[in-house]
């Protein structure tokens, strides 16, 4: 479904309004009053965050994001404040990044203190596309997780402990499903013991509805012109929270995966250990001179599709929050050309962004003569224009992870982990002599191929998938201006060098480089740019060869470890068993930068029992765990 933004438009009063709703976004006497009145004295707050390590706030109706800097400058001021505030919150009609500045600017002439907050999170405004949006703010102390679409399918899809409720949307009469029964019980499932609601609004039905979600609801002095409002308190057993867990992690790989989830659990507080068998970050398959960045769309808007576009634009704003700790990764938003190979895909690809409607500065349908002009090169076919994608060299990613948290990150470069041993409460990771290189309570399977070595693995179908990457010397500012893409890649000139490939061997494990994957690199990049190749000597080529951690439904395998290999009898996916602290992120094939920052902060939130920065069924689609339940190819009668 695509998302459609609103409009800025106001009362002659100057109060935002809704054409579509024919309704008021806030109260006439002010949203920064009411934000205060109802929505955080109406959940008690600051009081209930104080001295807590984490508290989590759902609001259902975004709106212009007045109710965020409001809690936001509260918890700001407040010096017994909790040290991580999570703030969730869905929108199905968003304002554009362009229109917020003016749309603030009356409430940060009112209360300055908001003027800092606010232009952090103009800067930090997602791109309007659908789904999950992960937002750092306040150095990574306040995280706005903002669903873009229906209130409805956001919360179902939300895996979260909610501590408060903001009940904030358009009038019932004007909006009601935001106000309906369905939304009630999500929020009732997603409640905390104790948790609490507030809203402006004390009509019967939403009284009742409340009610029968399992919420206590009373009335309150309301603000301004409106008598009343509504507290509740969830009577119901509550979602338990999650145990605090020890925070101390080992890491089993400095790649793009591993540094990953090891730099976003170091940032919560963790104190993690890496361990490599190589001398040096970003040596394995997260080694290439330059990588790829975009995500894959579909017509139909599939998993992989929806996650490689929130890979895609987490990781971006990833690569952004490293350069502000002073980590500045190798990377160029120069654009990527996915061109089609021949006609028929060509028109299915333009289908699918009239279907989807992206943005434009996000994803453009482009003909044969403008994707020409982008990459400065006739090209064959129209396609896919990527703005805001590009390339990343995987090494300097590595390096500006670790980097990033270096006080609580310890490496151990050059260390080999050949056993796992359960040791009490912790796990020890030994080496070839039988030595403890480090122990810890949790450990995260972050060691590519490697994860095959390891029996607590043995449940998970690893594919090892050889890629050989051609570089080609590469004068600056030569063509192509941008990477392109069709059945293969080439990239743009890197320190004097172009990346074209790349050759996908499964069960291969030469890692030798070879002439022949040069002649096949040279027939695909001969397919993206024709005549390309005619200047070229395929002797003269350079190359590196990596192994890659591969899936066989091509989704990333991300959690807890199974402890079971097969299953005995039928059972649901949350019911089968786990080793105890043991974790995977694995799988990525040829998108590890695709999916690394965004898979790291996934695992990272699980294990520190905050929200999940993607939809549940996302979520199973990663669970490693998954393949126990789909019975082996023969027994479905295939080949």
């Amino acid at each position: 479904m695509p998302i459609i933004p609103a409009e800025p438009c106001f009362t002659e009063a100057g109060v935002l309004y809704s054409p579509a709703y024919d309704d008021v976004y806030h109260s006439t006497e002010g949203a920064l009053g009411q934000a205060q009145h109802v929505f955080l004295a109406g959940n008690d707050l600051p009081a209930r965050w104080q001295g807590r390590d984490s508290f989590v706030i759902a609001e259902t109706g975004f709106g212009a994001g007045l109710n965020l800097l409001a809690t936001w400058a509260a918890w700001r001021a407040d010096p017994l404040r909790c040290a991580r505030l999570h703030f969730v919150s869905c929108e199905l009609h968003p304002f554009r990044r362009t229109d917020l500045p003016a749309l603030h600017a009356p409430f940060t002439a009112q209360a300055p203190e908001l003027a800092p907050l606010a232009a952090e999170l103009q800067a930090k405004w997602p791109t309007l596309t659908p789904g999950m949006h992960r937002i750092e703010l306040d150095g990574g102390r306040v995280v706005l997780t903002l669903f873009l679409g229906d209130a409805a399918d956001g919360l179902a899809g939300l895996q979260a402990c909610v501590d408060a409720f903001y009940l904030d949307g358009f009038a019932p009469a004007r909006n009601p499903a935001l106000w309906s029964a369905r939304v009630f019980h999500l929020l009732a499932r997603l409640a905390a013991p104790g948790a609490t609601l507030a809203t402006w609004s004390v009509a019967g039905e939403v009284r009742e509805g409340l009610r029968r979600a399992g919420f206590e609801t009373r009335k309150l002095p309301g603000y301004g012109g409106k008598w009343q409002m509504l507290r509740a308190a969830y009577r119901g057993p509550g979602k338990p929270a999650a145990g605090r867990p020890m925070r101390h992690a080992l890491v089993l790989g400095a790649g793009a995966a591993g540094s990953s989830v090891a730099e976003r659990l170091a940032a919560r507080g963790w104190t993690v250990e890496v361990i490599d068998a190589a001398d040096r970050p970003g040596a394995g398959a997260s080694g290439n001179h330059a990588g790829v960045l975009r995500p894959l769309p579909s017509l139909d808007d599939n998993r992989l599709g929806r996650l490689t576009r929130a890979g895609t634009l987490y990781a971006l704003h990833h690569i952004a929050h490293l350069a502000e700790l002073g980590q500045a990764v190798r990377f160029d938003a120069c654009g990527v050309l996915h061109i089609a190979r021949d006609a028929v895909q060509e028109e299915k690809q333009r289908a699918v962004v009239e279907r989807h409607q992206p943005p434009a500065g996000h994803l453009r349908y482009v003909d044969h003569e403008e994707a020409s002009r982008i990459a400065g090169w006739p090209l064959p076919n129209g396609g896919w224009w990527f703005p805001d994608s590009g390339w990343v060299q995987p090494p300097s990613l590595c390096r500006a992870n670790l980097a990033a948290q270096a006080e609580r990150i310890r490496c151990h470069f050059g260390r080999k982990v050949v056993r796992l041993v359960r040791d009490g409460a912790d796990w020890l990771a030994l080496d070839e002599a039988g030595e403890t290189i480090a122990r810890a309570p949790e450990v995260i399977l972050a060691n590519g191929v490697g994860i095959r070595e390891l029996p607590q693995a043995a449940a998970l179908p690893v594919i090892s998938a050889r890629g050989q990457v051609s570089l080609l010397q590469a004068e600056a500012a030569s063509p192509p201006h941008v990477v392109v893409c069709r059945q293969g890649y080439v990239s743009p000139a890197v320190d004097g060098l172009r990346c074209a490939g790349a050759s996908f061997g499964v069960g291969d494990d030469d890692p030798a480089i070879r002439r022949a994957d040069h002649i096949l690199n040279m027939g695909k990049l001969e397919g993206i740019l024709p005549g390309y190749t005619a200047a070229l000597n395929v002797a003269e080529l350079r190359g590196r060869v990596g192994f890659r951690p591969a899936s066989p439904d091509r989704l990333p395998m991300v959690g807890a470890l199974p402890a079971v290999t097969a299953l005995e009898a039928p059972c649901k996916l949350d019911e089968i068993p786990r080793h105890p602290g043991l974790w995977a992120i694995s799988g990525f094939g040829s998108r590890g930068l695709v999916f690394a920052a965004l898979m790291g902060e996934t695992l990272a939130s699980l294990l520190d029992g905050e929200p999940l920065p993607v939809e549940h069924d996302l979520w199973e689609a990663l669970d490693p765990a998954r393949f126990l339940l789909r019975p082996p190819r023969a027994a479905r009668g295939e080949d």
